[in-house]
């Protein structure tokens, strides 16, 4: 016998994966990993037996729930499965499933539509980080054909906006875990930041590389993939998160002069494979450092004046802009990141788990 677990597949920004409601999984936190690695085919390089796409960018699940705190709409937790592993991370945030939230809560009737446009209030339960994510709703119901496009997602799709309310220090004790906006470790000049995502950033010329080769040459050099989780792994111990061996943060990321009109360029790992694009958050990190004095984007990023800034984050399919605000008394000090994503609900439906999977949850077989 299988389990059936109703289940919508949902793409959110540059990433996708199936979408559940909490009720629908074991309250066992055991097993419901279980359940997730069975959904996804993990682990396993190929996940042929599940869902998942066979790179981290598709070994992605979103759980969803009322919220649970005054004032908050829905609250959501983003899981990380890997292709080859059996760990289910609950740690980090990802900004590009969370583009799927509130249309997955509009899709099973969690919430309802306010009008034209719908705004909900969402808790990132991973980093207890709030946001408000606006949707379009015309005639009742969540759409998501528009004329919005971001790079790394074919075709334009609905507008989506999230407004973060409080990004700074998400899983580190703060924005600049180390107390420094610049420091040399293992011999790099790195800054080390959280404004949403942990992130190292680091020139990419003081390893030798450009920063603008491609995905499959980063992910071909394997002398410079070594460098880098050396240095990651020293950096965790400086940001106060212990030994990151096993972690899928803080994520490493080049940076380089832009060369296509944007801000800065990029190459992010996530932690161990070169992004095709760069995650959410770690672009409103990405975007944060280059708008601080003295971080390691200084020489290196285009910024205009002003305290609204957009910083255009160039990565290897394109550019992510970021709407940041600074605090005109303290302007090292971000009040406020919004960007623009999009989502598309591909399935709904069952997705089918074996049932000894669940023996442990009490549930029914």
């Amino acid at each position: 016998m299988q389990k059936a677990i109703p289940a919508l597949f949902m793409r959110g920004g540059t990433s996708r994966g199936p979408f559940f409601r909490e009720a629908d999984l074991p309250a066992d936190i055991a097993t419901r990993d279980r359940v997730l690695l069975a959904v996804m085919g993990s682990p396993d390089r190929r996940q042929i037996d599940g869902m998942g796409g066979a790179t981290p960018l598709t070994s992605k699940v979103g759980i969803v729930r009322p919220g649970a705190t005054p004032g908050v709409d829905l609250d959501f937790l983003f899981a990380q499965l890997q292709p080859d592993k059996d760990t289910v991370d609950t740690t980090p945030n990802c900004g590009n499933m969370l583009a799927a939230v509130v249309p997955f809560a509009l899709e099973t009737g969690m919430v309802k539509a306010q009008g034209e446009t719908s705004t909900f209030r969402v808790l990132t339960l991973n980093t207890d980080m709030q946001c408000d994510i606006t949707v379009q709703t015309p005639g009742g119901a969540v759409s998501y054909e528009g004329d919005a496009r971001i790079d790394g997602v074919p075709g334009c799709s609905a507008p989506i906006k999230i407004n973060f309310l409080d990004t700074a220090g998400s899983v580190c004790a703060g924005l600049l875990p180390t107390g420094n906006v610049r420091d040399v470790i293992d011999g790099i000049e790195v800054t080390c930041i959280d404004n949403g995502m942990p992130l190292v950033m680091f020139r990419a010329a003081d390893v030798g590389r450009t920063g603008y080769e491609s995905v499959g040459g980063m992910n071909a050099d394997t002398e410079l993939k070594a460098r880098i989780e050396r240095l990651r792994i020293a950096c965790g111990h400086a940001m106060g998160l212990g030994d990151v061996t096993a972690k899928n943060y803080p994520k490493m990321t080049l940076v380089a002069p832009p060369r296509e009109g944007g801000s800065i360029t990029t190459r992010s790992f996530i932690p161990h494979v070169c992004h095709d694009a760069i995650g959410v958050l770690a672009a409103v990190t990405v975007g944060t450092a280059c708008v601080l004095d003295g971080s390691i984007t200084e020489g290196i990023a285009v910024i205009a004046e002003g305290n609204a800034k957009t910083v255009s984050v160039e990565h290897p399919t394109g550019e992510f802009s970021v709407e940041l605000e600074l605090d005109p008394a303290n302007p090292q000090n971000v009040t406020r990141a919004a960007l623009l994503r999009t989502a598309r609900l591909i399935m709904r439906g069952e997705v089918m788990v074996p049932a000894q999977v669940w023996n442990n949850s009490g549930d029914p077989q």
